[in-house]
C-alpha cells in the first residue's frame, strides 16, 4: 500500500511529478507496467538501479551545485531517514543517496521538494544537471557571474518536452573564466563569458565535447554568442540532436558523434534550420534570478574558538584552501570531502557552521568538495577550528592529494574495480611521501571504476580506469593508466592517452615511479603534461613496463582494494542511458499519450510545446509500424524517411501530404503560432488514428527485437 504523502508544501509541478511516480510504482508492482518502460520512466526521475539487488541510487538535480544550509540539512535528514545516511557529492555537482527502496522514492522526493530540491531529469536521456564554476560570482578574474545564466537554462529546460526522450543524455557546463574550471570543453555544450567591444555580454560557445571510452574536446561554435541567444541556440541544437542523433547504437548516441558525422558546419546549418520553429528567438536573462552576493559581516562566533593549536597545518590550509574573493575583505574557502562522501551526522553540524560563519551559499565543486563564500579574514581561524572538529580541514584542495573517484564497485553496476579503495591508498602516498604536492594543482589524479569516466579520468594528468588482466587463466583486478589529460593553465583542454594496464595493487608503485621520474628529469618550470608530451607515450610505457611483469604475482594481487577474497569480475547492465521496451502495442500507446499531451498544451496556451508533442506523436506512431515490419529505427530522421518508403509507398498508408517528411517536418518550417499548433495537432491526431486502424488490420501484436527500438 502506498505511503500517505503530504504535498501541501511542494509546487504544483512537483506535485504532479510525485503523484505520477507513486502511481507508476504501484502499476509496476501490480504487473501493469512493462519493466523496461518503467525503467526508462524512473531514470528520468532520478532513480537509478544499483549494483546490489532490491535497492536504488537516488540522484538529485542541483544546478551549479548551489545549496543553502537548510537544503543541505534536509538532504542529510532524508539520507538518515531512508538510507544508511551517506551523501555522495558527484563530479556533476549533484548529491546522490544509495540503498534506497523503490517504494520510498515518492516520499523522498516530496521531502526534498519542500526544500526546493528536485530529482526531475537527474538521470536518463535528458538534459542532465547543468554545472558551473563554483567560484562564479566571487571569482576575482571573471567578466561577470555566470550563475544566473545556469539557473535560467536549468529552469527553461526542466520538464521541457523537447528533451524528455532523446537518444542520450546532454551535459552542459558554464565556466567563470578562460581557465575553464567547469570543464566546458569536455561537455556537449560549454560556455565561457565574453564581453564584446560594445560592452555586451555573451559567451564563447563550444559544442560536442565529452569523456568516456571515446573522448573528444569540444569545437568552437561561436567566439561570441549574445546572452539573449544562449537559450535559443541550446534549444535549436537539442532539436537537431533529437531528430538526427543515433539511438540504436548506444555507444554512438552522444552529441560528439553526431557532430563528427555531420561536421561542425553541417550541424550548425541544421541548427539554423530549426531556429524558425523555436518559440523564443531571443531570451533575455534576468540576472536577478539568484540573490546577489552577501558576505557574513556579523558571524556568530559564540560556539567557536580562534585558538589555533597547529599553526603549521593552519598556514598550509590557508594557502591551499582559501582565496580572496573579488569582493575585497571576503574569502572563499574550499572544503575537501574525501571521496565526496559526507554522512548526514556530519553534514548537519557542517551546515550550521556555514550558517554561522559564512554566506548561506554552499557550492558543490566538480571534484567532489564544497566551496564556502563570504568569510571575513578574521573569521578564518574560527572556521578552521570548526572544520577540524568535523574532520573536514584537510589541506590541499584541488591538489594532487585531492583525488577524484567515482563509487566504482561499491554501488555501480558498471564498476569493474574498486576506485574508492585505491583513491585512499594513493592519498596516503601523497600525504606521507610527497607533501609538497599539497600545493600542486597541475597534477590531478582522477579514478573511474570503468571506462565510462564518471571520475573524469580522461581529463586528468594522471588518470585511472577499472579493468582486469588474465594470468594463467585467473583474473586479476587492474587499472588502465592514462596520462596527459586535463585543463592547461591557459584553459586548453587535453584528452589523456592510454599508456599501460597494471594490476591495481601495483598502482601505488606506478604513481611513485611517475612522480620520481618527473621530479628528477623535468626542468624547473616544466609542468607534468609538458614533460609528458616532450617524452612521449612510449617513454612512459617503458618506464612502467617492469610493473607489468606476470612471472611474480603475489596472492594479494588477486584481491581488489578492500577485499580479502579472489577478485570476481561482476559487471551488470548500466543505466546511464534510457532503455527500450518491445511491444508494438505499447509503442502505439505512447504515440496516443503524445497526442493527448499536445491537446493539453494547446488548451493551456503552450503552443510550441503542443507542436513538439504532436511531432513526437508522428514519429512514435511511425516507429511502431516500422517495427512491426522489422525495420530498424536508429534516428528520428531515419524513421521519417523509412516510413515513406516502407509504409506509404509499399503499403499504401494514407497521409495528408505527398511525402511523410513534408508532413512531419512542417515543424521546422513554421513559427510556433496558435494556428499552426492547432493545424499540426489535427494532422498528428489523424495520423495516429490511422496507425491504430492499420495495425488492427495487420498481424497480431508481436515482439520486436529490443535493439531495433531505440529511436
Amino acid at each position: 500500500m502506498a505511503k500517505e504523502l503530504d504535498l501541501s508544501k511542494v509546487s504544483e509541478e512537483a506535485k504532479v511529478d510525485i503523484l505520477e511516480m507513486q502511481n507508476r510504482i504501484e502499476k509496476f508492482h501490480a504487473g501493469k507496467e512493462i519493466e523496461d518502460k518503467f525503467k526508462h520512466y524512473r531514470l528520468t526521475r532520478g532513480i537509478y538501479g544499483q549494483r546490489q539487488l532490491g535497492v536504488q541510487m537516488f540522484r538529485t538535480k542541483i544546478p551549479y551545485g548551489k545549496l543553502t544550509s537548510a537544503q543541505l540539512i534536509r538532504l542529510a535528514e532524508v539520507s538518515q531517514k531512508y538510507t544508511p545516511g551517506n551523501l555522495h557529492l558527484t563530479t556533476r555537482q549533484n548529491i546522490q543517496m544509495h540503498y534506497v527502496k523503490l517504494d520510498d522514492g515518492p516520499a523522498i522526493w516530496q521531502e526534498l521538494e519542500e526544500a526546493n530540491v528536485t530529482a526531475r531529469e537527474a538521470c536518463g536521456n535528458t538534459v542532465r544537471n547543468i554545472t558551473g564554476s563554483p567560484k562564479a560570482g566571487i571569482d576575482p578574474v571573471e567578466l561577470f557571474d555566470v550563475s544566473p545564466y545556469v539557473q535560467a537554462v536549468f529552469k527553461y529546460f526542466l520538464r521541457n518536452p523537447i528533451c524528455q526522450e532523446m537518444g542520450r543524455k546532454i551535459k552542459i557546463a558554464f565556466s567563470s573564466n578562460d581557465k575553464d574550471s567547469a570543464f566546458g570543453y569536455f561537455n556537449d555544450f560549454g560556455f565561457i563569458p565574453r564581453i564584446n567591444e560594445q560592452g555586451e555580454k555573451g559567451f564563447k560557445t563550444v559544442v560536442a565535447g565529452g569523456l568516456g571510452a571515446v573522448s573528444m574536446v569540444a569545437q568552437t561554435a561561436y567566439e561570441f554568442l549574445p546572452e539573449n541567444q544562449l537559450i535559443p541556440f541550446i534549444e535549436a541544437s537539442l532539436r537537431v540532436f533529437d531528430r538526427y542523433g543515433e539511438r540504436a547504437k548506444r555507444q554512438k548516441a552522444r552529441m560528439k558523434f553526431l557532430v563528427k558525422q555531420l561536421g561542425l558546419q553541417g550541424f550548425m546549418d541544421l541548427v539554423q534550420e530549426e531556429w524558425k520553429a523555436i518559440k523564443n528567438k531571443k531570451v533575455d536573462i534576468d540576472t536577478n534570478i539568484i540573490e546577489a552576493f552577501a558576505g557574513n559581516e556579523n558571524p556568530n562566533l559564540s560556539s567557536y574558538s580562534d585558538n589555533i593549536t597547529d599553526i603549521s597545518n593552519y598556514e598550509i590550509w590557508k594557502d591551499t584552501n582559501t582565496f580572496e574573493q573579488k569582493q575585497k575583505g571576503y574569502f572563499g574557502v574550499y572544503v575537501k570531502v574525501r571521496l565526496g562522501d559526507i554522512h548526514g551526522e556530519k553534514a548537519i553540524p557542517f551546515a550550521k557552521v556555514v550558517k554561522d560563519l559564512a554566506s548561506d551559499d554552499i557550492r558543490i565543486t566538480i571534484n567532489q568538495g564544497f566551496l564556502l563564500r563570504g568569510v571575513t579574514e578574521a573569521t578564518l581561524p574560527y572556521l578552521y577550528n570548526a572544520l577540524k572538529a568535523l574532520d573536514l580541514s584537510d589541506a590541499g584542495f584541488n591538489s594532487t592529494a585531492d583525488i577524484t573517484a567515482c563509487p566504482g564497485t561499491d554501488t555501480c553496476n558498471l564498476g569493474v574495480t574498486n576506485s574508492t579503495g585505491l583513491a585512499n591508498e594513493l592519498e596516503k602516498v601523497i600525504y606521507t611521501e610527497y607533501a609538497q604536492l599539497l600545493h600542486e594543482e597541475n597534477i590531478q589524479i582522477k579514478i573511474s571504476g570503468c571506462m565510462n569516466a564518471c571520475g573524469q579520468h580522461m581529463a586528468s594528468q594522471i588518470g585511472l580506469h577499472g579493468s582486469s588482466i588474465k594470468i594463467n587463466g585467473l583474473v586479476i583486478p587492474a587499472m588502465q593508466i592514462i596520462l596527459g589529460g586535463g585543463i592547461a593553465p591557459t584553459g586548453e583542454g587535453f584528452i589523456g592517452e592510454k599508456v599501460i594496464k597494471l594490476p591495481t595493487k601495483r598502482i601505488p608503485n606506478a604513481l611513485r615511479a611517475l612522480l620520481n621520474n618527473y621530479f628528477e628529469n623535468a626542468t624547473e618550470e616544466q609542468l607534468f603534461n609538458e614533460y609528458y608530451r616532450e617524452q612521449g607515450k612510449a617513454y612512459f610505457y617503458d618506464l612502467l613496463k617492469p610493473l607489468a611483469q606476470k612471472d611474480k604475482v603475489l596472492q594479494e594481487e588477486f584481491y581488489d582494494w578492500g577485499q580479502n577474497q579472489d577478485y570476481k569480475q561482476e559487471i551488470g547492465v548500466g543505466e546511464c542511458a534510457g532503455v527500450s521496451y518491445d511491444m508494438v502495442s505499447a509503442i502505439i500507446d505512447e504515440s496516443k499519450e503524445k497526442i493527448s499531451l499536445a491537446n493539453e498544451a494547446i488548451e493551456a496556451g503552450l503552443f510550441a510545446d503542443s507542436i513538439y508533442h504532436s511531432y513526437a506523436g508522428f514519429v512514435i506512431g511511425a516507429k511502431a509500424l516500422l517495427l512491426s515490419k522489422d525495420v530498424r529505427c536508429n534516428t528520428h530522421k531515419g524513421i521519417i524517411n523509412d516510413f515513406q518508403t516502407n509504409l506509404v509507398e509499399k503499403e499504401n498508408f494514407e497521409i495528408e501530404a505527398d511525402n511523410f517528411s513534408d508532413l512531419v517536418l512542417q515543424i521546422n518550417k513554421h513559427e510556433p503560432s496558435e494556428n499552426f499548433a492547432h493545424e499540426y495537432f489535427k494532422q498528428a491526431e489523424v495520423f495516429v488514428k490511422n496507425v491504430l486502424m492499420f495495425r488492427s488490420a495487420d498481424l497480431d501484436d508481436k515482439s520486436v527485437i529490443s535493439e531495433y527500438y531505440k529511436a
